[in-house]
């Protein structure tokens, strides 16, 4: 399951914002590879919004396993004042963004219709 997700980072804390992406910490790191995200890259407009990308079996479950870890809260407390609008954790929060083309998905359907 791929997911993509919208936030937008407060303008004036862009820097910062970016500058704590350089470090994550391990321990958040690891709770995400252990929530079963993969392939999770975030993407910063000039303006604040960020786009987020991630790949899972569960998304569902994902969500719920990082909600429980106790290595997320500390992150995601210190995180959350980058967001404008937004209530709660950003890792439970953030709007989904519906995916409505992916290449590989085609390409597979194309070469199986030909068989």
């Amino acid at each position: 399951m791929r997911v993509c997700f919208q936030l937008q980072v407060n303008p004036d804390l862009i820097d910062e914002y970016v500058s704590r992406h350089q470090q994550v910490w391990p321990q958040m790191l690891q709770a995400i590879e252990d929530s079963g995200r993969r392939n999770y890259s975030l993407f910063l407009r000039e303006d604040g919004l960020l786009i987020g990308y991630y790949e899972t079996d569960d998304d569902n479950a994902a969500q719920q396993a990082l909600e429980a870890d106790p290595r997320t809260a500390g992150w995601e407390a210190e995180m959350s004042r980058f967001f404008l609008s937004l209530g709660g954790r950003p890792d439970q929060q953030a709007p989904r963004l519906r995916e409505v083309f992916n290449l590989e998905d085609q390409l597979a359907a194309l070469a199986e219709s030909k068989q």
